[in-house]
């Protein structure tokens, strides 16, 4: 039986992306595969009274089993509301959002189950047959609400089952055709990002192509642009990964300022993925090798959990500028 987004409290990226084009800010889209990530997601967005849109890829829904990702978001949503009574803090309107959607029966079991945004991720395909199935996709989900984000160009990288050994830079002179075929609502393009923590070699100097979102804010002036493999890969992260057994060499991400720019231009999501898992996973060998004694998952995923909180919270703040915008988003969704 199929379920709308509403009746689990979802809202879709509207009024989220409205103020963030307004206010030069970016909406974080944090992905989730279990219940410590979405505990950390949820306690830091509330702390900050940051916007957050949860994301969940098709090797997640896989992996955790669809039935129980949406409950846990719908959890989500009750766990960000006894957080915030509990703290005297105001509600943070949440997302939930399939990531690079690869087929229209995908986008739509989405749909029927409660999210209330969707990927379609085309980039594959011939531009002729990106445009006709992401508006299909469209098409089907404005019925219910949901909003739709679409893809042009191709990220370089490995990220769960998205993968592509070669980038290919959005074109800009395609950009305002493809939008305007498609209906979509949001567009992802690629300037230089790439999925994954290998993005980048050691002694090169990581540049994205703000030169290409300029060109294409001025042909989409105001249309929310999103930007995929946004992780900046933390150093420490990756030493203390090496530290404890790991081999993590030459592993380089997307430097901080870089999205920060882009963040205060036209793009209003930003994608982070491979900064959680490096950080999760640097925090639970830390815990394996100080502690080879420790056998209760809560003592090494908690302290796990802790440390995703903290690294959400700081790009909440000193990277993506969504800290404290919340209220402005609740305040237009009631209007």
């Amino acid at each position: 039986m199929a379920v709308s987004y509403k009746e689990l409290g979802f809202v879709n990226t509207r009024a989220m992306f409205t103020r963030a084009v307004d206010s030069a800010f970016a909406v974080p889209a944090y992905n989730f595969n279990n219940m410590e990530q979405i505990q950390a997601i949820i306690a830091a967005c509330v702390d900050t009274q940051s916007p957050v849109i949860l994301q969940v890829s098709s090797g997640a829904r896989k992996y955790a089993n669809q039935t129980l990702l949406r409950w846990m978001g719908q959890g989500a949503v009750e766990m960000a509301k006894e957080i915030s009574k509990e703290k005297g803090l105001g509600e943070i309107p949440i997302c939930l959002h399939l990531d690079h959607g690869d087929t229209y029966e995908l986008c739509v079991s989405c749909i029927e189950t409660g999210f209330s945004s969707v990927m379609i991720d085309g980039s594959h395909l011939s531009y002729e047959d990106n445009v006709a199935m992401t508006k299909k996709v469209v098409e089907y989900a404005h019925k219910h609400d949901v909003t739709v984000e679409g893809e042009l160009g191709v990220l370089a990288g490995v990220e769960d089952e998205v993968s592509a050994a070669e980038h290919v830079y959005t074109r800009p002179e395609e950009v305002e055709d493809f939008v305007s075929k498609t209906g979509c609502d949001s567009l992802a393009i690629a300037i230089g990002t790439s999925h994954g923590a290998y993005k980048f070699k050691p002694g090169t100097k990581p540049l994205i192509r703000l030169d290409i979102l300029t060109e294409i804010v001025k042909r989409l002036p105001g249309f929310p642009i999103v930007m995929h493999g946004s992780s900046s890969v933390p150093q420490d992260a990756v030493a203390t990964i090496n530290k404890y057994g790991g081999k993590m060499q030459e592993a380089i991400g997307i430097p901080e300022d870089q999205i920060r720019e882009a963040a205060k231009s036209a793009v209003c999501k930003v994608n982070i993925d491979s900064d959680g898992r490096l950080v999760m996973t640097a925090k639970i060998r830390e815990v394996f090798a100080t502690k080879p004694e420790e056998f209760d998952p809560r003592k090494y995923l908690g302290p796990a959990r802790d440390a995703l909180k903290e690294m959400y919270m700081r790009k909440n703040k000193d990277v993506l500028g969504s800290a404290g915008k919340a209220p402005e988003i609740i305040a237009l969704l009631k209007k």
